[in-house]
């Protein structure tokens, strides 16, 4: 009855599976669309990396064969990905799927681009590597805080919100103005495209932190036995990738290239890669309680797949 209504409606729902790192939503994904007409899309800053499989808990190629998942691997190390990039493939995505009678499944941890998804994100320009580069080399001649005092002068509101330490913020703030002639605080006023139709919202979590720190660290000693190291060894050896990169400033792959620095012993490297993540899971978790509409799921709850059932069927 549920996949007939589904099937016979003219848009199909889509699904948004949220939650903190190493909290289930794969292995929930995955068993949905065992019994759902559903397609994965990921919502993920770091799985959008070719060759960072081991450290962004990339699935598996098997389990990609049998689950293939959207908006995987989509980007070299050394490319830029934005929220609006995202915006702009998610929502071809999940055009292609709907026009499928199949139920897009959302499923990934990167807030903001559910955020920009679902409420519409600006039209703000894609990357431009010349413009980048050159400013690049203009904080090389200068400094970042000379930077960030250029930014102030044209647009004083993102300067207050970027920290001169910021690379990143500053590059992309300062390269929209040239790219444009309009500021990144005047851009960001107009909202673009977003997600249409029903949206059924959900989070995952354990009832309690000290079992998802449990979980966190667990995950990162598998990692370490599947070959992390070797494989930001691998990366490291690259020429054209360096530390202040965004791929390289994903959780766990900054401190194992600090660590191949020299930066600290391989003990205080597994530290502080495992209080990152932790971290980046406590702030993952203050985005969800503000997050209006959601329905939360438990981890390894027996009873998830049947939840989100019936909240399907509510939906129809």
């Amino acid at each position: 009855m549920l996949v007939q209504s589904i099937t016979e409606s003219s848009q199909p729902p889509v699904i948004c599976l949220m939650g903190p790192t190493a909290s289930g939503k794969t292995a929930l994904a995955m068993a949905m669309q065992e019994v759902l007409p559903c397609d994965i899309v990921s919502v993920d800053s770091a799985l959008i990396y070719r060759d960072m499989d081991i450290g962004t808990a990339k699935p598996t190629t098997a389990e990609l064969a049998q689950y293939p998942h959207r908006l995987i691997d989509l980007r070299d190390a050394s490319e830029s990905y934005s929220a609006a990039d995202f915006c702009h493939d998610a929502l071809a995505e999940i055009a292609k799927i709907r026009s499928n009678n199949r139920i897009p499944l959302l499923v990934g941890g990167t807030m903001m681009y559910f955020k920009s998804l679902i409420e519409g994100i600006s039209p703000l320009p894609t990357a431009n590597t010349d413009i980048r580069k050159n400013i690049e080399s203009e904080a090389l001649g200068q400094s970042w805080q000379s930077m960030h005092e250029q930014l102030a002068e044209i647009d004083p509101v993102s300067a207050e919100r970027i920290h001169p330490n910021d690379p990143q913020r500053i590059t992309r703030a300062l390269e929209v103005y040239r790219l444009t002639g309009n500021t990144l605080t005047q851009l960001t006023q107009i909202k673009g495209d977003k997600l249409s139709g029903s949206i059924l919202q959900l989070a995952i979590a354990p009832q309690d932190r000290s079992t998802l720190h449990e979980r966190i660290a667990q995950r990162y000693k598998q990692m370490m036995a599947l070959g992390f190291e070797q494989e930001v060894i691998k990366l490291k050896s690259r020429d054209d990738l360096h530390k202040d990169l965004p791929a390289i400033r994903c959780v766990g792959y900054r401190q194992m290239w600090q660590y191949l620095d020299g930066e600290y012993d391989h003990d205080e490297m597994i530290f502080r890669s495992v209080c990152a993540t932790r971290q980046l899971a406590k702030r993952q978790l203050t985005w969800l309680r503000n997050w209006p509409d959601l329905h939360w799921l438990i981890t390894d709850d027996k009873t998830n797949l049947a939840q989100v059932l019936s909240l399907l069927d509510t939906k129809n």
